[in-house]
């Protein structure tokens, strides 16, 4: 992975922007199973141990921080409670989801620091998305929520591969080791500046 592509894994219309979790992440999914949810969890920790973040019981602020959505319309959120209060503009919002035939979305909320602080994310189950495999789903989906990716960051190479001899999901070793720079102390908690693509790139190298 070269510096520049780097860069464009941070990069959307309003310009590079990179943030990480600043504290604990708290799970809690709707929409699935019960067989499913160790599963995403499961993933959800393996993530976030690469990274040295936290999987807590709960947040003393939030009660949970990452909540994780699984549905097959997008209509759905709409009779969700209390959503609306937590995601103004919902309605608008959902409208823009039908009309882009979007399968997924995700909205950070981020503390004086710049770093997240909670994640809300959406995921409809139908065509592709609802044929991908357990693992697969739900090992993607932790990458995803444990940086503020661009739009296009997976548009031609997803995260999660297969093991060869296995088969099992597997995270590719590059962005295994870009989210271990990201979350690497002495780097910042967030930045908006496209040199710090470099610093990342930097650190991926050890």
């Amino acid at each position: 992975m070269t510096p520049e592509e780097v860069q464009a894994l941070f990069t959307r219309d309003a310009g590079y922007g990179f943030a990480r979790w600043g504290r604990p992440i708290v799970p809690v999914v709707f929409g699935v199973e019960d067989e499913s949810l160790p599963v995403i969890k499961g993933a959800i920790e393996a993530v976030a141990a690469l990274a040295g973040v936290e999987v807590a019981e709960t947040d003393p602020e939030l009660g949970a921080n990452l909540m994780l959505f699984f549905l097959r319309d997008w209509g759905e959120l709409i009779d969700v409670p209390n959503l609306d209060a937590m995601l103004p503009g919902l309605a608008d919002t959902v409208a823009r989801l039908e009309r882009a035939g979007a399968s997924q979305y995700r909205a950070f909320r981020f503390d004086e620091t710049g770093a997240i602080r909670a994640c809300f994310s959406f995921l409809r189950m139908s065509g592709e998305m609802a044929a991908l495999p357990a693992e697969t789903l739900a090992l993607g989906e932790a990458v995803r929520v444990m940086l503020t990716w661009g739009e296009a960051a997976f548009a031609e190479a997803s995260p999660v591969g297969s093991h060869p001899e296995t088969g099992a999901a597997v995270l590719r070793p590059e962005f295994a080791a870009l989210i271990r720079a990201g979350y690497d102390p002495v780097m910042p908690p967030a930045s908006t500046d496209p040199a710090h693509a470099l610093r990342l790139w930097a650190r991926m190298q050890g």
